[in-house]
């Protein structure tokens, strides 16, 4: 008897310690949030970030960042929410410490954030960067379209096992820029692992839907979120026929060196981000890209 108790004991201990570990905060360094905000430069953030196109339902004539289309996963539907100043249904009644925790840390006034936005990159952004875009999203004409809930089965519609999740895949941390490297590879991997989020869709991801560590960037064949996305290694590209040149124009016009034009889901993010980049920064991510690994 006495050792049946024993074990049991240690169940109950090993339970609450792993439960412990599991539901801790995740939060990454503190942010300068005193700093100034600039809605002009935000506005390019938000071109940056590819905001428009997850947060727009084009299809069905929704206003500008009231509310994206659904987004089908293994796990369920996703709906990206209203961010427009609207107080009631957009951001607008948020405060700069909630938007930068929500951002860093993926926790918004109402608990965890589900993965599918893609805090574990914007993770990365400058606390200017941040303070920007949070400004420019202040700024925006504000829709009272509410936002669309998630359409999730259990145990996936439970946000506290977003906790666990986080323990166990997620790293709040800053960019930090590698020295040896030049001003534009750092600027294209800036864009790449961070605001632009490249990453999050062009990296394969295991059951739990988070990215594959050291496989980052060679593609995602299995769809899922992020859906499916070809590799975007120096080898992959240059097989594809791209040099410096053309992957920057292609991230402009969508054209590729075969004379084929890139649609679907990449046609929006060039549409609605990348062919309003600075032509600075287009060349950045390209000279990363071709140069990375």
């Amino acid at each position: 008897m006495r050792i049946w108790q024993g074990a049991a004991l240690a169940v109950v201990v090993v339970g609450i310690a792993t439960a412990a570990y599991m539901l801790k905060p995740v939060t990454g360094p503190a942010r300068d949030l005193a700093l100034t905000g600039d809605a002009a430069r935000g506005t390019y953030l938000i071109r940056l970030g590819d905001c428009i196109s997850c947060h727009t339902d084009h299809a069905n004539g929704g206003a500008e960042l009231a509310g994206g289309p659904a987004l089908a996963t293994q796990f369920g539907t996703f709906y990206a929410p209203n961010i427009t100043s609207d107080k009631t249904h957009g951001i607008g009644g948020w405060t700069l410490a909630q938007f930068s925790k929500a951002m860093s840390d993926g926790e918004g006034p109402n608990g965890h954030l589900y993965p599918v936005f893609p805090y574990e990159q914007y993770t990365l952004m400058s606390d200017q960067d941040i303070v920007d875009l949070y400004a420019a999203l202040q700024a925006t004409p504000g829709s009272s379209s509410p936002s669309k809930p998630h359409e999730l089965s259990f145990p996936f519609n439970i946000r506290l096992s977003l906790a666990g999740w986080k323990n166990l895949f997620f790293t709040p941390e800053r960019f930090v820029a590698d020295s040896t490297k030049s001003d534009q590879w750092n600027r294209g991997r800036y864009i790449v692992d961070g605001p632009g989020h490249c990453v999050a869709c062009h990296s394969p991801r295991n059951l739990l839907g988070a990215l594959e560590k050291g496989k980052e960037l060679t593609g995602n064949t299995a769809g899922g979120v992020g859906g499916k996305a070809p590799p975007l290694t120096a080898e992959a590209l240059t097989k594809e026929g791209y040099d410096a040149t053309s992957l920057a124009s292609v991230l402009k016009d969508g054209f590729t060196p075969n004379f084929d034009v890139l649609g679907g889901a990449m046609g929006e993010v060039i549409t609605d981000g990348s062919s309003h980049w600075t032509d600075e920064d287009r060349a950045a991510v390209a000279a990363y890209l071709l140069n990375h690994g």
